[in-house]
This record gives C-alpha cells, structure tokens and sequence, in this order.
C-alpha cells in the first residue's frame, strides 16, 4: 500500500498498521478474524486482492473502491464486500481508519445471508442490511481506541444477526467441508469435486454449481482458478521460485496471469513491491482465504 502523496510532517505516522485478532468463543464458525486498519498519513492508494467476505466500519476516512469490471464505488459507513471475482484497487482519503471483520464461509451465509453472486464486485450497505444497529455501533466505534474493545462491541450485533438469518443447511457444511479438502490438493479438479461431494451427500453438480454461486460468487471452474492463484503467491510470497509453483498452471505466462488477475500484482511485485496487508495474509497460513467450516489450519504451501 503505497500513499498517493507524501505525508505531511506533523502527521502522526505515515505508514499504514494494522492489527489483527483471530475469532474464538461462539463466533468462531462463522468468523476468521477481526483485525483495525490505521493510516494517519495522506491519501493512499492500494490493492485488495480476492477473498472471502468483509465486513467493515469506516471509522475515519473516506474513498473509492475500482472493481474489475472499471466501475468504482464510494465507500460507506458500515460496509459489506462480498467475495470478489479478481483483484480490486482503492484510493482513500487519509486519515483512513477501519475496523473489520473477515467472515468464513459459513460466517457469510449466517450472517450476511446473501447470495455472494449477486454482490460480488459491490459494496453492501451495512446499515440498511443490519438496520439501525450497525449505526449506532458505528458511533460507539469511534470512541474506543483499542481492537478488543471493537471485537467486545460487535459480537453481540452478530450474535443478534444469527438469530435473524435461517440456518445453514446441514448439506451446505457438506458442501463446503468438500471445497475445502478439495482446495488443499495438489491439483484439484471439477471432478474430483463432484466426486468428494458425491461421496458424503446427495447433492448432485447443478446444485454444486449454484452452492459455489452463493457462497463464493463463481463457478467451480472459477473458484479453482482462485485457489490456485492465491495458492502460488502465497508460495512464491514465502521464497519458492517460480519455476516451483508453476505446475499446476498452462506455462509460466498462464501462471503469471492469473496471479495478476486475483492478486493485483506479478511474481516479481509480490516481493519487491506488495501492498502490506496482502503480504500478511500471503505471509500467515491462518489469514487464507480457503472456504473454513470449522477452525482448522490448511497449509497452502503444499500446493
């Protein structure tokens, strides 16, 4: 993450920070981690590569977030981004604080409820899906200093948004445990999927496809292509060359291709010049973006 100008000298700090806790307690299925983003410096720019879905209180700040498709939407309040098809950029107005909360994909059916296709590549507005909750936690925010405190304040809201979203249906836990054994291979294929799934349900490949729809925004095709390149820039991230991840890819062009597309940046600009915050969920295992259904570790570097 780069600023767009140079910072001002009685500015606090420049440099972008941010802090991260991992979910636990009655929460824990539904949510990754809850994390505080600070920059004090001037306006910045960055990259915000695929995930899972967010959900974020704009603390202080403002700004413009410029999808793949080249629409761009402003910021808000209370904001929800739902799992992406490729890579996106933002411009923010400093000083930009945000506190967030980086949802499962349980977490995104049972708290956010919506179909993840029909707003991928959007912004969500949390207030007027959360009612006037969220707004009032969005004042309440902005006089705590501490991410603990942020995380005391909006377990009982999501706790309330359980009780107000149906339950996930035991088949979809199916589901999505399949996804994610089926992400963790070497090499996974659509079959391999329809077959993992086949093993443990009655769910047959046109509801396979609409599951990967509603939670992951894509087809399984595309929700491949995701794990992949996530997959081998986390590796090369972590110091594997390319000719190490470069398997599982066409040739080493197809492989930089689709780092770029879901990364927003090449082999080469993971190392020598990556936006920070995605070096810290390529450089920890536990701040993937692979379809959790319960709180366990994969480890992408087996790819």
């Amino acid at each position: 993450m780069k600023p767009a100008h140079p910072a001002a000298e009685n500015d606090r700090d420049p440099r972008p920070q941010i802090e991260f806790r991992k979910a636990e307690g009655a929460l824990l299925p539904h949510v990754e981690s809850y994390y505080l983003y600070r920059h004090d410096g001037a306006d910045l720019e960055g990259i915000e590569r695929v995930d899972l879905g967010q959900l974020r209180f704009v603390i202080k700040g403002s700004g413009t977030v410029h999808f793949p498709d080249g629409h761009s939407e402003s910021t808000k309040k209370v904001m929800i981004n739902g799992p992406g098809t490729a890579a996106a950029t933002y411009r923010m107005q400093g000083p930009f604080h945000c506190f967030g909360v980086s949802l499962r994909a349980i977490g995104w059916k049972a708290l956010i409820g919506l179909p993840a296709y029909k707003v991928a590549d959007h912004i969500v507005d949390g207030e007027k899906l959360f009612c006037e909750q969220a707004g009032l936690l969005w004042h309440r925010l902005h006089k705590m200093e501490t991410l603990d405190e942020m995380i005391d304040a909006i377990e009982p809201l999501l706790k309330m948004r359980q009780h107000e979203v149906k339950p996930v249906p035991a088949a979809h836990l199916v589901f999505l445990r399949a996804v994610r054994e089926w992400a963790a291979t070497k090499d996974p294929t659509i079959d391999d999927l329809y077959a993992r799934i086949r093993k443990s349900s009655n769910i047959g490949e046109r509801q396979v496809q609409r599951l990967c729809k509603d939670y992951f925004a894509g087809s399984p095709a595309h929700l491949k292509r995701k794990f992949r390149a996530i997959g081998a820039a986390m590796r090369i991230y972590q110091g594997a060359s390319v000719d190490e991840v470069v398997e599982p890819f066409s040739d080493q062009s197809h492989m930089i291709n689709e780092i770029r597309q879901f990364t927003g940046h090449t082999p080469t600009s993971l190392r020598a010049a990556i936006d920070p915050i995605l070096a810290v969920t390529l450089d920890n295992e536990t701040f993937h973006f692979l379809p959790d259904v319960i709180p366990e570790s994969v480890d992408l570097r087996r790819r």
